[in-house]
């Protein structure tokens, strides 16, 4: 009675789970520690892998084991590592598919880590259900352990049930669908059920209570046998087409089981007809299992027990009772007692895990901290560019009024300390030379980009390319997910790199013309102190406005705003210098709530963060507004008591351009080298997204080819064309009858020729004169010779020849008077046939017989005997 099924392993190609993973870790974490770490975590993976997947497993707990931990560490890494980027491809068979001739069996290829999953997780099930059905079900423990096996296997394949469409966003191999799993979790659970009617059994519990276990095993084991027998795809496989006997006769054997306790309880309660019912109807089951599932069951047992309740009861209720017997159909219904439930999946499975990438964050908190790194540098480039804003302001302002040189320059014919200072810092920077090479730097750097971008994004189009034109070839068949849908984000980030780029270019542009416009106030800055000097316009005296009022005011408001800058540049310093960690915090909200509100949490850590750094700003700024208007007033006033000549209006103007020329070298000097190291990080970047695209690009090239095989072994296994008759001049013709006495020739295999002429053999010279005395003393052709002592040659008769027993091959008839070996000549078959001994006789000796018709087969020779040899069996199959 105790035959339990069992499901067999999914087999899988083996994956490197190294490259990839560890691409990403150090592409994420900076060189240390933390990146070693999780590169020795990488590393164990793999192992894991390849001892869970890479070689047979035992059907024992601890094989299991290994499968538990790979599932649960799978689950802890999902949401840590952005596996649709890596295109790490998985390549797993159908458990139930054994292939055919010219083709494996069925797999399915998914760059998935979800498939990867539910096929470790059909696995963990399959091994669970041989686990269970090697325990030892005479002990209580054996019985313990095969219900809790059968249990965790129901709950598996339930569990792909209800996750594989979501999990594969794509139709999955028939093992793996919801109507398998779905059956297979039935199925084990059914006989999860009949082990605790086993176990109940043997406890001697109460009749009632193993009666509605029994009843509710068999109940399941019927809602299995339905599922097996209507589902259209599940009996394609052998494997289910085997259950399926197994499952009704389980259920007819469960349902017997039921009603011989139930038998039990009516004697108990003085019903002997309801007992006699019962166990009538309990017989009948066990006959019908028994003749139509006996090679898959045994009921003896069962059968023996249920008769000897049966004759026991009829002769206690026919001698004593007479109590009658009811219809099977008035018997009250037995009730059902379910102690069994498919084992919920929540990871961690294994009692033993533990998570080797523990200290790496989710993914979604690493997109949270990298959003929030966003946000918070945006909070800082637009203080401090609003800081550098101002002081461009400030600069230009007091340059267009010739601040401070106007106030140096009372004298008129010296050249103002604050010109000699630009000059200096012009000189020490590089002057025109640095800020040309760099110039001209930046459209190599341009180039560079712009070719590695284009790289990128060819490898792209080429395999779209490739992709469409199979997809068109193959229509439906060229079932994966199309190139130009996967791609959508690499084409987007593609596309923003472009426009970066654009913008750069116009940005680069501007900073050019901006250094054309001043290159010659700059190159006056780079001269020596006396070239300069001569190059300034003299202008008469003024000395009698250096003790001015006026003087005085605009020099202590220069002051203040000098000290404005310093702050400023103080400000600077501390904005650049806060740090914060989100980590924390995501992790925490991920915990507590399932999900990170980002904004919400990044809005308010900034604002704690830069709140008082954004009011000092503003602060800084009405100062100098304040300031730069009072300037401008004391100007005037200034501009008002000053001689105007033309010589003096020629030399402010050249002093001025000379602080405009130094304020604009050095922010042109700022952009260009800004633009360089944007250009050299920008180079990283889209390294890094070449190799997003080669990986992509490799990883759909192999998904290509296996399909591709996948393609060509399913059309090799399908029919060629179809069925047709053959017409009736093509079969083969029946031999001819032959004498009695005679042995009956085997059946010949008979090759239609091709319609097409074949050329002509060459001419061959014909055969030797026998000489007429030969011929009249050969042996008459008429009637067959009978076997004598002289054992004579065969002689072909001169009536119709019967057909010839020949190779299953087409062959050549020769040329006229060319002789066929006789087909009973058999070398091996010596002492078999009693035949006689041809010997051998060269040409044109005496003895031989005459040659026969020209192209006519030989026939076998008549022997006139009264047994007749078993016939020969040809050694070829004949159609």
């Amino acid at each position: 009675m105790a035959t339990f099924i069992s499901v067999p392993l999914k087999k899988s190609s083996e994956v490197d789970l190294v490259k990839p993973l560890s691409k990403f870790v150090t592409a994420t974490y900076p060189p240390g520690e933390e990146q070693a770490e999780h590169l020795r975590a990488v590393e164990e993976l793999n192992k894991l892998r390849k001892s869970a997947l890479g070689r047979p497993l035992d059907k024992h707990e601890s094989s299991l084991e290994i499968l538990l931990r790979y599932y649960d560490q799978l689950c802890a890494i999902e949401p840590k590592f952005p596996f649709p980027e890596l295109c790490l491809t998985f390549t797993w068979k159908d458990a139930f598919d054994k292939g055919s001739l010219f083709g494996g069996s069925v797999k399915l290829a998914l760059a998935s880590v979800g498939y990867e999953k539910t096929c470790v997780l059909f696995n963990v099930g399959a091994l669970a259900s041989q686990i269970a059905s090697e325990q030892n079900l005479d002990d209580d423990e054996g019985l313990k352990a095969a219900a809790k096996f059968y249990q965790l296997a129901s709950g598996a394949f339930a569990h792909i049930k209800n996750t594989v469409l979501s999990a594969l966003n794509r139709e999955p191999t028939m093992d793996i669908s919801p109507e398998t799993v779905g059956t297979l979790s039935q199925i084990m659970l059914s006989q999860a059920q009949e082990v605790f009617v086993l176990k109940a059994t043997a406890d001697k519990m109460k009749d009632a209570i193993i009666a509605k276990l029994a009843n509710q095993a068999a109940d399941y084991y019927g809602d299995a046998f339905k599922q097996c027998q209507y589902k259209e795809n599940l009996p394609k496989y052998f494997y289910f087409q085997e259950v399926l006997p197994v499952l009704a006769a389980k259920h007819c054997m469960m349902q017997a089981t039921a009603e011989m306790y139930q038998s039990a309880l009516a004697n108990q309660k003085k019903k002997f007809g309801e007992e006699i019912a019962r166990l009538q109807h309990a017989t009948e089951l066990v006959k019908t299992a028994a003749s139509r599932y006996d090679e898959y069951v045994n009921v003896k047992d069962l059968s023996d027990k249920i008769n000897r309740a049966l004759t026991a009861a009829k002769k206690d209720n026919d001698f004593i009772y007479h109590d009658r017997v009811p219809e099977v159909k008035d018997l009250e219904h037995i009730g059902k007692a379910s102690l069994v439930k498919a084992t919920a999946v929540q990871a961690p499975l294994s009692q033993k895990f533990t998570d080797l990438f523990e200290k790496m964050v989710p993914m979604a908190v690493q997109q949270s901290v990298s959003a929030a790194n966003s946000k918070k540098a945006d909070t800082v480039n637009r203080l401090i560019g609003s800081l550098r804003e101002a002081t461009n302001l400030c600069n230009g302002v007091l340059a267009s009024l010739n601040l401070p040189a106007a106030l140096e320059d009372l004298s008129g014919d010296s050249v103002p300390q604050s010109i000699l200072e630009k000059s200096r810092a012009v000189i020490q920077q590089g002057g025109l030379q640095s800020i040309e090479q760099l110039i001209k730097d930046l459209p190599e750097l341009l180039q560079r980009n712009r070719e590695i971008l284009d790289e990128s994004l060819k490898m792209l189009n080429d395999e779209e390319t490739t992709d469409n034109e199979l997809r068109a070839k193959f229509n439906q068949r060229w079932a994966r997910t199309p190139s130009g849908d996967l791609y959508k984000p690499l084409r987007a980030e593609g596309n923003n790199f472009r426009s970066i780029l654009d913008k750069a270019v116009q940005a680069d542009q501007v900073v050019k013309e901006r250094y054309n416009s001043h290159c010659e106030m700059i190159a006056l800055l780079c001269k020596p102190e006396n070239e300069l000097s001569s190059a300034i316009p003299s202008a008469n005296p003024a000395k009698t406005l250096q003790g001015s009022e006026v003087v005085n005011v605009l020099r202590a408001q220069l002051a203040q705003l000098d000290e404005v800058k310093r702050e400023r540049e103080v400000l600077e310093g501390e904005i650049k210098s806060v740090t914060f960690d989100m980590t924390t915090k995501f992790l925490t909200a991920l915990a507590q709530d399932g999900a990170i509100n980002e904004e919400a949490l990044t809005s308010g850590e900034l604002d704690t963060r830069y709140g008082a750094h954004t009011q000092r700003v503003q602060q800084n700024l009405r100062r100098q507004e304040e300031l730069l208007s009072q300037i401008q007033v004391s100007h005037q006033e200034f501009s008002a008591l000053k001689q105007s000549n033309s010589e003096a209006n020629n030399r402010e103007e050249v002093l001025k351009k000379l602080a405009s020329a130094h304020d604009s070298y050095i922010e042109i000097s700022s952009n260009i080298k800004e633009g360089t190291k944007f250009y050299n990080d920008l180079t990283e970047i889209l390294l890094k997204f070449q190799n997003k695209c080669s990986d992509i690009v490799f990883a759909r090239k192999t998904e290509r080819d296996e399909l591709l095989k996948d393609l060509q072994q399913s059309i090799a296994r399908e029919p060629s064309a179809p069925s047709f008759n053959v017409p009736s001049y093509q079969s083969n013709t029946p031999a001819p009858v032959p004498a009695a006495g005679g042995p009956t020739p085997a059946p010949r295999t008979v090759f239609q020729q091709q319609p097409q002429a074949k050329p002509q053999p060459p001419a061959r010279p014909p055969p030797p004169n026998i000489p007429t005395q030969a011929a009249s003393a050969s042996v008459p052709v008429s009637n067959p010779v009978p076997p004598s002592s002289a054992n004579h040659p065969p002689v072909a008769p001169t009536s119709g020849p019967s057909q010839a027993q020949g190779p299953p091959y087409p062959s050549y008839q020769g040329y006229p008077g060319y002789y066929q070996m006789p087909m009973a000549y058999n070398p091996y078959a010596y002492g078999q046939f009693n035949m006689p001994c041809v010997p051998y006789q060269a040409q044109g000796q005496v003895g031989y017989p005459g040659a026969p018709p020209v192209q006519q087969p030989y026939p076998y020779p008549q022997q006139q005997q009264q047994q007749q040899p078993p016939q020969q069996q040809p050694y070829y199959p004949q159609q």
